[in-house]
This record gives C-alpha cells, structure tokens and sequence, in this order.
C-alpha cells in the first residue's frame, strides 16, 4: 500500500538532530544555574525528536530522565548503584524519584 501523508526532506531532519544537540549541550550547561530552563530545554528537545522523526541516540537518551526532563547528572541530580542479585545498574532520579535499570554481564 501507498503511505499517505508527505515525507520530510533530510534536510529537515539534519536541522532537527542539530538542534537537538544544541539544546541537549545547553541543558547541561545550565542546569545548575536555573534547573527550570534546563527542563524545558529537554522539553523543546524530545518534542523536535517527536515531530520530525528524528531518534535520539543512545546517550542522548541516557543524559535525562523521561518521566521530569532533568538532566542527569552523578551526584547531583542522580544516583546509581549496582543490584548484584540481579545484574542490574539502577539509576534514581534525585528530583522526581524515578528508577531506571539497565542490565549488565
């Protein structure tokens, strides 16, 4: 079957994972400063993901968290320990309390 609907030029989606970036790099610089900016960099980011099809890779994605968009940085607003019983890494999200578990060999 024929998709309907247009497809966005790659030219378009070279601009969105651009500013992706940009505003990625941005969110980290200022999250000490004003933590609300920062999350609202994250924001403008997943949403230029979203409309332009653009993946995010895979430290991109692990730079923030899904659930409240802070940056995730050691120490400060995460935390991360080993669960050896199941081989797993957990990170805690020190602002909504949200835990990820990723695991390892």
């Amino acid at each position: 079957m024929k998709r309907s609907g247009k497809r966005r030029p790659i030219w378009q989606k070279k601009i969105a994972k651009e500013r992706i970036e940009i505003l990625l790099n941005l969110a980290e610089k200022e999250i000490k400063k004003n933590p609300d900016r920062s999350r609202r960099y994250v924001e403008l980011a997943r949403t230029i993901g979203k409309r332009y099809n653009v993946r995010l890779t895979q430290t991109q994605k692990r730079k923030f968290c899904k659930k409240c968009n802070t940056i995730l940085i050691p120490g400060y607003t995460m935390k991360t320990w080993l669960d050896s019983k199941n081989k797993t890494k957990v990170v805690k999200c020190l602002h909504c309390k949200n835990l990820y578990r990723k695991p390892y060999k």
